[in-house]
């Protein structure tokens, strides 16, 4: 120490008591010098990686995420620069910590106090080998519980390909979660906001606003119970009016049904109309009528709605993390098609699907073909069922139907030369088709995605039941209201296929098919609540019983 800066600090070294204080200052600075000089930070092996994260239960299953990660940065720590610990840890246990905005647990991810981490980590810097060791440990702690959340909060808590109870094989979301790491802690850009932890899809934020305006009810009481025998027309007077009103304004707004005296027991337009948009939003024919189905719908509980909200938050999860520009998506429980072009929604159109026991299926694929004046080969099912024990009483059945028998190269056969104990069997060596024309079961059009279920879209000659509010009709298939709209869209580009190509080729009643000019995606999925950006919520039917199979091994894993 120079002779200069100890005439600085007055320290004189002829006396005791300034030697005691300079052995005191030297024993400081010597002290504050190792806590600086750590050197450089200790590089991580996949030993060390997976002995910690295999010693502690919940990090054992993201010890492959792990390993990318550390792996892609040459083994580096990811949440230390210099010894110090970045921002981007206190923002995970931040972010963590409102896991219930999510419909999560936040004691999910609640695994260790980070606070208490820091603390030991300080109180070690004296003793640099411990200090290192500690440090290597917290990283990879936070490591481990990012992925822990991340897995969750990104790809699902029923992951379906993990739980093959779930019907659901729609493409899956294959998101990287070493990769998303990297973003948050800024060291690889990326077009999806995984540093802000912000929704991948527009529509799960909307429920996640919702959720959080369904729960605010949830705290307020819920809503009033609707006597079960109300049953109450425009202009008529009930008791159980005010009830209505209080059940309708907590759910889209008093302003919608403020016209009067709160009490009154009138049932007022201005109430009609809240009614006919709740009976809107819950997938009712919106006629202002009340009775058993709408007052069933209105006395569903608020936690049992907040539970649908959370599952089909679920199910976003599960959605690719971003749709092509370009696409066909049918909502089952909705019984809607939308189509996408440049990811805006330029046409939607109410569909039919499968019955109860005739489930559509959830899935996606490629639409292919449209094919013009389609036959309609009958599925072994139908006519093993259906179709045979008719033949076999009325060998004019088939000549009535406009149907024919066809060999599996085409050629048309006799109904009396057929051994029809054999139909629908793997042994039946014919095709049983209904020719084109006005009688035929898929119409005009048929939209071909090749698929292991024989799932497509097509026209009906049964419009009448696109007037039914629940349209489960159909033996899987989806039907669209618009077909020839929709044909004539797809084929846009597909030069001499406009619209009066179209109904040329099908006034011709002879099959053609005629190729897209480029594959589109084609979704079929099954969602039971969408909301808007204000959280007001549209709920459909569980008509497949889908939402209380999740919902039983959702709500058991929370």
């Amino acid at each position: 120490m120079s002779t200069k800066l100890l005439s600085k600090l007055n320290i004189n070294l002829k006396t005791p008591a300034s030697i005691i204080t300079l052995f005191l200052f030297a024993l400081l600075f010597s002290n504050c010098k190792s806590k600086v000089e750590l050197g450089e930070q200790p590089l991580l092996d996949s030993v060390f990686i997976t002995r910690y994260m295999q010693s502690e239960p919940e990090f054992k299953e993201h010890l492959d995420w792990a390993k990318k990660f550390y792996k892609e940065r040459k083994f580096k720590l990811g949440w230390f620069k210099d010894h110090e610990i970045v921002p981007q840890a206190e923002k995970l246990f931040a972010v963590m910590s409102k896991s219930y905005e999510e419909g999560l647990d936040p004691k999910d991810y609640q695994l260790f106090s980070l606070e208490e981490k820091l603390k030991e980590l300080e109180d070690a810097r004296k003793d640099t080998a411990k200090f290192y060791e500690l440090e290597k440990k917290l990283d990879v702690a936070l490591s481990s519980a990012y992925f822990n959340f991340a897995s969750d909060y990104y790809r699902g808590l029923v992951v379906p390909r993990e739980n093959k109870e779930v019907e659901w094989d729609v493409k899956r979301n294959k998101i990287k979660l070493h990769k998303a790491l990297m973003t948050l802690l800024g060291e690889r850009k990326s077009k999806y906001p995984y540093a802000e932890f912000r929704p991948l899809h527009e529509d799960y934020a909307n429920l996640k606003k919702a959720l959080a305006r369904y729960r605010e009810i949830q705290k307020s009481g819920g809503w009033p119970t609707i006597p079960a025998n109300t049953k109450l027309k425009p202009g008529q007077s009930s008791s159980a009016v005010p009830l209505i009103s209080k059940r309708v304004a907590d759910l889209i707004g008093k302003e919608a049904t403020t016209n009067g005296a709160a009490d009154s027991t009138v049932y007022t337009p201005q109430l009609v109309n809240a009614v006919k948009k709740f009976q809107q939003l819950h997938g009712q024919n919106p006629d202002g009528n009340i009775g058993p189905a709408t007052v069933k719908l209105m006395n569903v509980p608020v936690q049992e709605r907040i539970k649908q909200i959370i599952i089909n938050m679920e199910r976003w999860r599960w959605i690719p993390k971003s749709f092509e520009p370009n696409y066909l998506l049918v909502n089952i429980p909705s019984y809607k098609l939308h189509v996408f072009e440049n990811s805006k929604e330029v046409m939607a159109m109410n569909v039919i699907v499968g019955k109860v026991m005739n489930a559509t299926p959830i899935f996606s694929d490629k639409l292919e073909y449209v094919v013009l004046s389609p036959y309609w080969n009958i599925p072994p099912g139908i006519l093993k069922e259906e179709i045979a024990p008719k033949v076999m009483s009325d060998p004019g059945f088939l000549d009535r139907m406009d149907m024919e028998v066809v060999t599996n190269k085409g050629a048309v056969v006799s109904p009396s030369s057929v051994d029809w104990s054999q139909a629908g069997t793997d042994g039946f060596e014919y095709i049983v088709r209904r020719r084109p024309g006005p009688k035929n079961d898929l119409g005009d059009v048929k939209f071909i995605f090749p698929n292991v279920d024989n799932i497509y879209l097509h026209d009906t000659p049964h419009d009448e039941l696109f007037n039914q509010s629940k349209r489960g009709f159909s033996h899987g298939c989806v039907r669209v209201e618009e077909p020839i709209k929709l044909a004539t869209y797809l084929l846009r580009n597909v030069p001499g296929w406009d619209r009066g190509n179209i109904m040329q080729q099908i006034s011709t009643r002879e099959e053609k098919y005629v190729p897209v000019k480029e594959k589109l995606p084609v979704y079929l999925v099954y969602f039971t609540a969408k909301a808007d950006a204000n959280g007001n919520v549209q709920f459909f039917e569980d008509i497949y019983g889908h939402d209380s199979q999740l919902e039983s091994m959702y709500f058991s894993r929370l």
